[in-house]
């Protein structure tokens, strides 16, 4: 009877235990759905706000009156003592009006300011015959400094003191003529660029070597220069409240889908905030699930990856001063797959994507799967092999959860300085750490060998992962997988692998489904998912993104 009651226990334990697995989850995904509906709340009244605001800044604002010195008095009043903001003031030859240049030093070309603007005005100026043409036409000095004098490709204009000292501190090169009521901008760019090189993180052995530039209009031409395609179209936007940065969404008009582009607008006029310093921030408001570990927006800095996203029907986001370009909506498999799949033939691109979501599974449960074996079911180990990690784990005081945690953080520690530090010496130290660690905390019998060779293997295995941001998630649910080995064994471990499955099947990144094509199930997408079918046998686009062109040309 004792033993009966014992047996009942555990079976009551069990129950107990599987109830809370179940049901905390269940808690925890409700509580994050009020939390996300609650914040996604205010975006409307924010926006409400800032409208507000900015009508009256516009009624508040002075005009520009065609008077030289009272203009002047405005515009230095409105820009302050900016020290990099310079000024030239001269008459214009031939009419004898006197005029100013107003620019930012460094973000004007100061060879292109003289040869397009003051050496037309100041020393070409005007012949005399020209002039009297000119006086007896009938013609305003403004309409022939626009059509005969100002040598620029872009020419606008602006009357509101603050849109034109807007203008000038972004870079565009100010004139003001006395009796012209308004002033002229003319863009003469200098700006701090760099050159093409190739992406530091999305490295190939074979592909194009070249990558976006920190320069929107680069970046723009770096797609347009893939190959000729007049179904290209960049839509352009502004964003930021206090710094307004330039912004553009591509893609195939004949191919994407009207309503995916619609929604791609609409979320990103939601965003009011101060200043966009990277896609990072725009990756952040505009996804669908902020709570989610998973990243619903994918990220690269390679053009021909973005490229063939657009050609598969979906829309890239490219923004003034990164050079890393979104790409949307994405699944989970994307983020497993690499541009050199689609470079070498079929069957080596396939071995090495399988290769690589073996890796994927190996990063996120190796360690759970050792604590639940060694803690909780050494059974099921093969005897010689315990017999030997029974032997060298001799001496350990701690138990396999410590172990593993102390191994785990200490990688990630190395993992995080070698990143941040110099580039000649940031990956010896992150090698050279690893192997001084290791194999100090074993000489100190602190962790087992054995250990060391899971972190050694599940280190390696998250290194094959071809995006950044999915690594790092991954990293981060590899430790939720220790604790539940750590609590309920190999049983915590399938329910936490159960449990991240139920979240991939219920997430979705602008309405598509992040577990497609594998839940929904969709046999046609099956020949670029695990394996990648042959370029012959992949006539048409992935039909989970509804386009208008469902056939390959």
């Amino acid at each position: 009877m004792w033993h009966l009651n014992i047996s009942n226990l555990m079976n009551l334990n069990i129950i107990l235990q599987s109830f809370i697995v179940l049901l905390v989850p269940i808690l925890l995904m409700k509580g994050f759905g009020r939390i996300n509906a609650w914040v996604h709340s205010f975006p409307a009244k924010r926006k409400k706000q800032s409208s507000i605001t900015n009508t009256s800044s516009n009624v508040a604002s002075s005009e520009l009156t065609g008077q030289y010195v009272a203009d002047m008095a405005l515009i230095r009043a409105a820009i302050g003592k900016n020290a990099d903001v310079k000024s030239r003031e001269f008459m214009i030859q031939g009419f004898h009006y006197q005029a100013a240049v107003i620019y930012v030093e460094g973000l004007t070309d100061l060879k292109q300011l003289h040869m397009n603007i003051l050496n037309p005005l100041m020393m070409e100026g005007v012949k005399q015959e020209e002039k009297e043409r000119f006086l007896h036409s009938g013609h305003s000095l403004k309409v022939y400094l626009e059509e005969y004098l100002l040598l620029t490709t872009e020419l606008l204009e602006s009357r509101l003191i603050d849109e034109l000292t807007e203008n000038i501190l972004v870079g565009h090169t100010a004139l003001i003529v006395d009796g012209v009521k308004g002033a002229f901008l003319v863009q003469a760019p200098s700006g701090v660029s760099r050159t093409v090189e190739e992406p530091l993180s999305e490295a190939l052995l074979r592909g194009p070597r070249i990558g976006f530039t920190e320069k929107l209009s680069e970046n723009m031409g770096l797609l347009r220069i893939q190959g000729k395609n007049n179904s290209l179209f960049f839509s352009g936007h502004e964003i930021g409240e206090r710094t307004k940065k330039k912004m553009v969404i591509a893609y195939m008009q004949d191919i994407v889908d009207p309503m995916l582009v619609t929604e791609v607008e609409r979320r990103i006029s939601r965003i009011h905030i101060d200043d966009v310093l990277e896609s990072g921030y725009i990756e952040q408001l505009i996804e669908d699930d902020w709570m989610s570990p998973f990243q619903q927006v994918q990220n690269t800095e390679r053009p021909d990856r973005v490229m063939s996203a657009l050609l598969e029907g979906r829309v890239a986001i490219l923004l003034e001063g990164t050079p890393f370009a979104l790409i949307l909506p994405v699944t989970f498999s994307m983020l497993l797959q690499s541009p050199e799949d689609y470079y070498e033939r079929w069957i080596g691109g396939s071995s090495i994507r399988l290769l690589r979501f073996g890796a994927a599974l190996l990063a996120l449960l190796a360690p759970a799967l050792y604590i639940s074996f060694i803690s909780f079911h050494p059974g099921l180990i093969p005897t010689k092999l315990a017999l030997s990690i029974i032997k060298t784990r001799q001496g350990v005081p701690f138990p396999s959860i410590i172990e593993a945690l102390i191994m785990e953080v200490a990688l990630e520690i190395l993992r995080e300085a070698g990143i941040r530090l110099p580039k000649p010496i940031g990956p010896a130290m992150g090698i050279v750490g690893g192997l001084i660690i290791g194999d100090a905390a074993v000489r100190a019998g602190i962790v087992s060998p054995f250990l060391v060779i899971i972190v050694a293997v599940t280190a390696i295995s998250s290194f094959t992962i071809p995006m950044y941001s999915a690594g790092i998630t991954l990293r981060f649910l590899r430790f939720l997988a220790m604790i539940s080995a750590a609590l309920f064994g190999l049983y915590g471990v399938i329910m936490f692998f159960l449990l991240l499955c139920s979240h991939l099947v219920r997430l979705k990144s602008f309405g598509v489904p992040y577990a497609t094509p594998l839940i929904p199930y969709k046999l046609s997408d099956w020949k670029d998912f695990f394996v990648r079918a042959p370029l012959q046998l992949m006539k048409q686009r992935p039909t989970i993104f509804k386009n208008k062109d469902k056939d390959r040309a």
